[in-house]
């Protein structure tokens, strides 16, 4: 597995080794171990989730206040457009984020770690996207960042018209939201 840092140093791209032929292709979507040791974190996974959404869907900024949920996110089927952005007050980050293309041809994934809101945009005509999580899903503690938050000025794909639920439309600016510590 090759792990590349991005721009927030705590935020990981994965590359699992993917072996492929004329019949299709196999690839370990998960080892613990692997994991533990690519990325030098100690991390226990409690929830596996699957969304599928249609083009343009967009889903997020999401965190949890409580029970902040570290992520480990893919792409099955489709393409989407990931952000992950530094919501930690104490962090010299704060307020930064940054995007990454996963797709089930790339196979690429994202670790999001606690202390992060996490979104993605959905660039082809459906996605399937599946994520790992640290923590249990808490309802009463999740949080939501605008999309368009204009101080954060994340780059979504253009020619694309986003599609929200009514929960991400009443998303907060930064500046307004309470944050992790």
């Amino acid at each position: 597995m090759k792990v590349t840092a991005t721009a927030l140093p705590e935020v990981l791209i994965l590359e699992p080794k993917v072996f492929g032929d004329a019949r299709g292709f196999f690839f370990e979507s998960f080892n613990q171990a692997a994991f533990n040791q690519a990325t030098g974190l100690d991390v226990a996974f409690v929830q596996d989730n699957h969304s599928r959404s249609g083009l343009g869907v967009l889903r997020g900024l999401h965190y949890q206040i409580q029970q902040a949920q570290g992520k480990l996110v893919r792409v099955a089927r489709g393409s989407v457009f990931d952000v992950a952005v530094d919501i930690r007050k104490s962090s010299r980050n704060f307020g930064r984020w940054v995007g990454v293309d996963l797709s089930e041809d790339n196979q690429r994934q994202l670790w999001v770690p606690p202390g992060f809101a996490h979104g993605f945009m959905v660039t082809s005509a459906s996605a399937d996207f599946l994520y790992k999580t640290t923590d249990y899903y808490a309802p009463q503690f999740e949080r939501s960042i605008a999309w368009d938050d204009p101080t954060l000025a994340i780059n979504w794909p253009v020619g694309v018209v986003p599609k929200l639920s009514v929960k991400d439309l009443a998303g907060l600016v930064l500046a307004d939201a309470q944050v992790c510590d």
